[in-house]
């Protein structure tokens, strides 16, 4: 869904050379609230329908002057954002669904109308594009976990958003971003997910986009919110993110690392929006040495730029009795860190075999950080 104030020259043609299903000056009522609304001009279109600005004919303590008119001659997609509007009815982080009504036209057509809040900055995409604000990370963090907490509530409730584009998250008074557009959420029977056939393509995650994977689930859309989180440090939402973007990205190393672990490997991404909105607020302590009195009979991984060969420390380990393992897994009880790669993923601690032991350890997995140091005084003691 695109709310904007202004558009390409390729879009403005575009939409002169369709029909309109509402237009300006026309004067169109809800049965339901007896309020009446007048069409102003064409904000934007997409799948759902025509979205447009109106002003609100008649007096009403919910509804305000200015409104979004959603059009649409489609029920089905209707029929879902009446109920979200329900569901996340006075939620602060989701666009208000104001009012819902048919229009019956004289010829028997119906248009699906929703009056939705407006959205004075328009949609995300075209916010960044203007580029009016330049977005602290404290302020990305906060307006990401305000959209998280509208998308938790699906979770908790099993349902998936699976819409979660620049497109559908709008900039409101005080640059407050809002959710919106609930068209093709779906509730899952169990958490094994939907059936991923209706998406949008360009923050879809790559395995789904590729058929890899069969069904959408709760970590699908948090794939989406990364892509909204590099986009908005970033400052640019014409292109997805990917992996490689990440290190690119101007904030902390801890908001890189979130941001990668969203958009990278499904299996390891944050399972709901909860944990998410919990990485966002809470940043984890920085990773500390620990202590061992001997290698012998741990799980140990390598990482980062070693001092000496890493054949030769992997021969030193296993005659200390270590098992030595190319990367880090549930099996993994010690990793040796070197000196931070300057091309890793996601920063100094940010590197893929640091980031899976951080995960590991939130759930729970008991693994001792040494560094070089302490690992070759380990190796070479004697037994």
């Amino acid at each position: 869904m695109d709310l904007t104030r202004t558009a390409t020259a390729a879009q403005a043609a575009s939409r002169r050379t369709r029909a309109l299903l509402l237009r300006p000056g026309d004067v169109i009522a809800s049965p339901e609230t007896r309020l009446s609304y007048r069409i102003e001009r064409l904000l934007g279109e997409g799948g759902f329908g025509q979205a447009y600005l109106a002003t609100t004919r008649g007096r009403s303590a919910r509804v305000p002057e200015t409104v979004c008119i959603k059009a649409s001659p489609h029920i089905d997609g209707w029929l879902r954002e009446a109920y979200f509007g329900q569901l996340l009815k006075d939620h602060p982080r989701a666009i208000g669904v104001l009012d819902v009504f048919p229009l019956v036209h004289p010829g028997g057509e119906v248009i699906y109308c929703l009056a939705l809040e407006y959205a004075c900055h328009g949609d995300l995409s075209a916010f960044l594009f203007r580029g009016e604000k330049q977005w602290t990370e404290s302020a990305a963090r906060r307006e990401i976990a305000g959209v998280l907490e509208v998308l938790g509530k699906l979770h908790r409730g099993q349902t998936l958003h699976r819409d979660l584009t620049p497109m559908n998250v709008f900039v409101c008074d005080g640059w407050r971003l809002k959710l919106g557009d609930f068209g093709i959420a779906r509730q899952q029977s169990d958490q094994r997910g939907v059936t991923a056939r209706t998406m949008n393509a360009m923050t879809a995650p790559s395995d789904i986009l590729a058929r890899a994977v069969p069904k959408w689930q709760a970590r699908d859309d948090v794939y989406q919110v990364g892509q909204l989180l590099g986009m908005l440090i970033r400052g640019d939402a014409r292109s997805r993110m990917r992996t490689p973007d990440v290190r690119r990205l101007t904030c902390t190393d801890n908001l890189k690392e979130i941001i990668h672990r969203c958009i990278g490997e499904r299996r390891k991404r944050y399972e709901s929006a909860d944990e998410l909105i919990e990485a966002l607020r809470h940043p984890p302590k920085a990773l500390k040495a620990g202590a061992l009195r001997s290698l012998k009979g741990v799980h140990l991984a390598f990482t980062g730029i070693l001092s000496r060969r890493r054949s030769e420390a992997t021969r030193a380990a296993r005659r200390a009795g270590a098992v030595v393992h190319p990367g880090a897994s549930t099996r993994t009880t010690v990793i040796v860190r070197g000196k931070p790669n300057p091309l890793q993923a996601a920063g100094r601690d940010g590197g893929l075999k640091l980031m899976e032991i951080k995960r590991l350890r939130e759930k729970g997995h008991r693994i001792t950080l040494l560094d070089e140091k302490q690992f070759w005084r380990l190796a070479t003691m004697r037994r």
